[in-house]
């Protein structure tokens, strides 16, 4: 009998324990259940987006590979990607073919306005860098081409300043010529050169440094 009275006694602290913050105790379990639920809810409302952008992507493979496509098809879908489905990567790609395939036909502005769509998209420190720094580099190139040059070296810059690819270098370098920065333009080429593995870009990048030179004679 006294062994049960004492174990009995050994529950009372937690009892009043309980029975003290029980209000916060429910509080606490409510809170953690409803965290579960909406990552659950999350979840499965991600995993139903994929699958739709995936569905949607594949119609849009298959309009953008015709002879002759859909544009107006192709800009309903693209806008449905940026608009319902940013966040599963679908966006990203569709984007940056769209863009491509303008810059190639010509359509600079078009173009232009889907890689500053990626850009925005994917700054920040989660950004997908690669994205990021793809968009950036054919954006600059339309920017210099369409005379924009400090929107072109401003998206840029943060590349150009560090130990990058020959291709960057290069781009640097014609945008500070259109500068009339002859020196610093001179070293972008020659960095550039030096990472340059074919004799071609290399040729090219010779010409670029000599018309600099006979320009500032």
């Amino acid at each position: 009998m006294n062994d049960i009275y004492d174990n009995n006694m050994r529950f009372i602290p937690l009892l009043k324990f309980l029975d003290k913050h029980k209000y916060v105790l429910i509080a606490s379990v409510a809170t953690i259940l409803l965290l579960i639920s909406f990552f659950v809810v999350s979840n499965q409302i991600s995993k139903q987006k994929h699958n739709e952008a995936a569905s949607i992507y594949s119609k849009w493979l298959i309009e953008i590979s015709k002879d002759d496509p859909d544009l107006i098809e192709i800009d309903n879908m693209l806008s449905s990607f940026v608009n319902d489905y940013q966040d599963t990567g679908y966006a990203l790609i569709a984007l940056l073919t769209k863009a491509n395939l303008d810059a190639k036909n010509g359509n600079l502005d078009s173009a232009l306005v889907n890689f500053n769509k990626i850009i925005e998209f994917t700054d920040g420190y989660r950004g997908n860098k690669v994205f990021n720094k793809l968009a950036r580099v054919s954006s600059a190139r339309i920017n210099l081409s369409n005379g924009q040059v400090e929107e072109a070296l401003e998206k840029i810059q943060g590349y150009s300043s560090t130990d990058t690819n020959a291709y960057i270098h290069e781009l640097t370098g014609d945008i500070l010529a259109e500068q009339n920065k002859s020196e610093l333009a001179i070293k972008q080429y020659q960095l550039a050169s030096e990472k340059y593995s074919d004799q071609t870009s290399k040729s090219i990048i010779s010409m670029k440094i000599a018309n600099l030179d006979n320009g500032n004679e």
